[in-house]
């Protein structure tokens, strides 16, 4: 038993002496005896932020610089703040708090800031300021020349896709086009008999030869009437609890000016003057009819200048924005909050890429993709000329006036059609009413369509129709005599044998819209638009599926188009950099098309 007890004293004895060594030499000692230099340690040799060097030295930073007056109080080094916000969003960080914190503790940024500390101020200043989406853009075109000079991109394909980004903005402090064409008809009605009390005041009093005043004029609006007859039908339908109709008409309000109003209100201040009338307030103070009407068409014409406000806010393009960043418009997301299918304030961002690198960025608040692919390609010919040769995207950028704007600059257009899949069924080949299921003849230079009955239906007229600022051309063909047809049914669209008996054949046709439709459905036929289709899917999708679920890219941190633009594009420039690093690291290879499998 005493050797038993005496062993355990020396175990615990030995136990005791060994943990105060651990904590005298992590808390105490260690101290005082380890001194060294933190920045004698040493980064991976394979470490991003060396790519990053290395591309940023052969860069030019002129525009940039440019930005500096080079007078006053020395600053922290712009191209250091540049190159920490690019390596900031190639490891996937955005907020300038994030930044602050890591290069004061993380050896990348540390080396890369060369030491350097600025606060947050001097980013949000560098980035609001100095940073414009034109330097941005030219810093970017740099890196991707020097990739074309390695032969990673050719800049002569585009592959484009977008997708929608929550804005920075309150979810709720939305603004619709319906909601205000709704209250602006009661306001008006209000204004209209405003104005009929004015002109009754004035004749009844004698006042228009006595001032020399002149009666006011009703409001006259283009497009309200579409507006009430809209509102018309949906109290209608809520009684038989139809489904609301959209009321998006726009309205031509700057020809209803809130200075008429104002007018009015100074020549009712100029009679009560003249009458010696005084304008009371206060509780049991009864007020006169002129100051009745004076305060009405004050509280009308503060509301109609909300109104007009609100609509310049909005423009013609778009039917909603959001208080809190006006700029941004409510779109339907696939990640719905409230999974009932309600609208969110965000931003249509489009990329345009060639082997996994993204060569142009765009940000717009415009729901669809329609707008959204001249402008993209614009900014491709203006960087690096006129030498794109083909231009992938799905239906959704599919319009004449796109497909034209192809053409003209010689680009191959590998779009597909909105009715792809509709052209392969038997119901679309075999719909007799359409044309391009009728037989055509030339006559004496007349070009002529003949129906499944074989009657002509002869060019009529030419049209015209003006549709967001483009014009299309409709050419209209007709049968003169359908009677006695029984092909008719089929032939004409909804028709009703008692109310179209005499009815005759009549098509518009789009000509030049046609032919690029076909020309496009060919291309997009070929063995090269199947390969360039799947890239497409692959890659932009492929950098979507990163941006939201891999870096948590779902929302933007800056309110705004232009601040939203450039948040994107620092984090685009540091995607591209990542990319170009992992094909410096053979991680990944040149997409080279499709291998053919070795034959057995």
């Amino acid at each position: 038993m005493a050797n038993d007890n005496h062993l355990r004293s020396v175990t615990l004895y030995n136990v005791t002496m060994n943990s105060n060594k651990y904590y005298n030499e992590f808390f105490e000692l260690g101290q005082q005896k380890i001194n060294f230099n933190f920045y004698d340690l040493s980064l991976p040799d394979d470490d991003p932020v060396f790519t990053l060097k290395k591309v940023m030295e052969e860069m030019d930073f002129t525009a940039l610089l440019a930005q500096y007056s080079g007078k006053g109080k020395h600053g922290f080094n712009p191209i250091m703040k540049y190159g920490v916000l690019t390596y900031a969003n190639m490891r996937g960080i955005r907020e300038i708090d994030r930044i602050v914190e890591l290069y004061k503790r993380d050896l990348a940024f540390i080396w890369l800031s060369q030491g350097e500390q600025p606060k947050r101020d001097a980013f949000y200043d560098f980035i609001n300021k100095k940073l414009t989406p034109e330097i941005l853009d030219d810093l970017n075109y740099q890196l991707l020349r020097r990739l074309k000079k390695e032969g990673l991109i050719t800049l002569e394909a585009l592959f484009i896709d977008g997708t929608k980004i929550e804005a920075n903005a309150n979810r709720y402090t939305f603004v619709w086009r319906g909601t205000l064409n709704y209250h602006l008809v009661g306001l008006l009605d209000n204004i209209d008999s405003l104005y009929r009390k004015y002109n009754v005041l004035l004749e009844d009093n004698g006042y228009n030869e006595k001032y020399g005043l002149g009666n006011a004029r009703i409001f006259i609006i283009e497009g309200m009437d579409k507006v009430r007859a809209v509102i018309e039908k949906n109290r209608k339908w809520k009684l038989t609890k139809h489904k609301k109709l959209p009321n998006n008409t726009i309205i031509e309000i700057d020809h209803c000016s809130p200075l008429d109003i104002l007018k009015l209100q100074k020549n009712l201040m100029t009679i009560a003057e003249g009458e010696g009338i005084g304008f009371v307030y206060g509780k049991g103070k009864k007020k006169s009819e002129i100051q009745q009407l004076y305060e009405e068409l004050d509280v009308c014409g503060s509301k109609l200048m909300e109104y007009k406000e609100c609509f310049e806010v909005m423009g013609k393009e778009r039917n909603s924005y959001s208080k809190t960043d006006l700029e941004a418009t409510f779109m339907r997301m696939k990640d719905d909050h409230m999974m009932n299918g309600q609208l969110k304030p965000a931003y249509n961002v489009q990329i345009a890429v060639e082997n996994y690198f993204i060569v142009h960025a765009y940000v717009s608040n415009d729901r669809t993709d329609y707008n959204t692919l001249i402008p993209v390609v614009q900014k491709h010919i203006h960087a690096f000329g006129e030498v794109l040769k083909e231009a992938t995207a799905d239906s959704g950028y599919c319009s004449e006036k796109n497909l034209l704007f192809l053409k003209e600059h010689n680009i191959e257009s590998y779009i597909k059609l909105q009715d792809h899949e509709q052209r392969k069924t038997h119901a679309y080949k075999e719909n007799i009413g359409k044309y391009y299921n009728m037989t055509t003849q030339i006559f004496e230079d007349e070009h002529f369509y003949v129906c499944h009955d074989g009657r002509e239906l002869r060019h009529i007229r030419t049209e015209e129709k003006e549709m967001d600022g483009y014009t299309q051309t409709l050419e209209v063909y007709g049968c003169a005599d359908c009677s006695g047809c029984k092909h008719k049914a089929q032939c004409l669209y909804k028709y009703n044998p008692e109310k179209d008996a005499d009815k005759n054949k009549v098509m518009k046709i789009n000509e030049r819209w046609e032919a690029l439709k076909e020309k496009s459905h060919a291309n997009i036929q070929s063995e090269k638009s199947i390969l360039n289709r799947q890239i497409r899917s692959i890659q932009t999708e492929g950098h979507f599926g990163d941006i939201k679920e891999n870096d948590d890219f779902r929302r933007f941190n800056h309110r705004t188009a232009d601040k939203v633009y450039k948040e994107f594009m620092l984090y685009a420039i540091g995607r591209n950099i990542n990319k170009y690093h992992r094909f410096l690291c053979n991680e990944i290879q040149k997409f080279e098309g499709k291998k053919e499998e070795n034959a057995a």
